[in-house]
């Protein structure tokens, strides 16, 4: 049995274009509705997220600055 290699933490923002963004989105979207896995390359580390992720979105507020964050969470299994 091969163990599996522990990936490094990390936390990023990338930024995209607006049409670049609708994109990911329609993606994403067209993932969820099929219960598909939805793959994307983040900053060249490939992400692949589970049909049974937990999809929340979270907003923030402080001073003038809001911000609206779409997430998904899941937990990856040990092999």
């Amino acid at each position: 049995m091969t163990k599996r290699k522990v990936k490094p933490e990390r936390d990023l923002e990338k930024d995209y274009s607006q049409k670049d963004f609708v994109a990911k989105l329609r993606r994403l979207a067209d993932s969820i509705e099929q219960n598909e896995r939805f793959r994307i390359q983040i900053a060249g580390e490939r992400i692949s997220v589970p049909p049974d992720a937990i999809f929340n979105i979270e907003h923030e507020r402080e001073g003038n600055n809001e911000e609206i964050e779409f997430q998904m969470k899941w937990v990856v299994p040990e092999k």
